[in-house]
């Protein structure tokens, strides 16, 4: 008879809605053979959630002189150690952050979807990116001037304190990841990944509360990914994930991971 799987209580209690990583799930959904960094069609399984509104709205924007760029999958919008005079956000499409070793690894810092927005701690502190930002898929930025944007958080104090709560957020992210990096074996660091992006697994209201879900999460993201993400290697994920199943942490289902 087969074991009923049932999705530990500890899994429903992360709610950090924006994690850097939230909104590639509710876009596409990554090629099943764990090396193309593409993004395709929804799956059909665990997630239903509704989008949280744009960082900054559109029309906002459009009244401080924004401007729209569009660029083709894997373009480059800006390297790292290059200046920072804009911010950013994305209006359609995919994009990551990433760093590469000197031996050519890459780790993911980030993953932005439609309405996210990214790059900005260097516009604060005026350092250069510490990070590389290219396209997952054909999308289009809106661009504002450092200066215009600086004008309108002077002007807009809720959208200041909007922001001030996505840092926050990260920084917890940036928390989590380093302390699993230098403490914790790999099926713990992945679990705790895994948990991270389920908890933005969750819809907003108008004052941004959370409203918890119980659905199954469907990981929409490679064996690779997972890796880049996480600083272990691919084979180390794949034999950790295998584990994990069997040791009825997670199931597999269509090849994608759920928890």
């Amino acid at each position: 008879m087969k074991k009923k799987f049932s999705v530990p209580s500890f899994l429903l209690d992360y709610t950090s809605v924006w994690n850097p990583l939230f909104g590639a799930f509710m876009h596409k959904i990554i090629d099943p053979d764990d090396i193309a960094h593409g993004l395709r069609g929804k799956p059909k399984v665990g997630l239903g959630v509704e989008k949280i509104a744009p960082m900054i709205d559109k029309g906002r924007l459009l009244a401080y002189k924004r401007e729209l760029i569009s660029l083709r999958k894997n373009e480059t919008l800006f390297r790292e150690g290059t200046k920072a005079i804009f911010y950013f956000q994305l209006e359609k499409g995919a994009l990551k952050m990433v760093t590469n070793s000197t031996d050519g690894r890459e780790f993911i810092q980030g993953i932005f979807s439609s309405g996210d927005s990214f790059g900005e701690p260097p516009l604060f502190s005026n350092f250069s990116y510490p990070s590389t930002a290219i396209a997952l898929e054909d999308s289009r930025v809106i661009r504002l001037p450092k200066d215009n944007f600086f004008n309108l958080l002077q002007e807009n104090f809720d959208i200041h304190l909007k922001l001030n709560e996505v840092l926050c957020n990260r920084l917890r992210y940036k928390s989590m990841i380093l302390s699993d990096i230098s403490f914790h074996d790999p099926e713990h660091r992945i679990m705790s990944l895994l948990k991270h992006l389920k908890g933005g697994t969750v819809s907003g209201d108008a004052t941004r509360r959370v409203i918890r879900t119980a659905r199954p999460y469907v990981v929409p993201f490679t064996r690779q990914q997972l890796a880049d993400m996480s600083g272990l290697r691919v084979e180390t994920v794949i034999r950790a994930v295998k584990k994990m199943q069997e040791k009825g942490k997670l199931e597999i289902i269509g090849r994608k991971i759920t928890i």
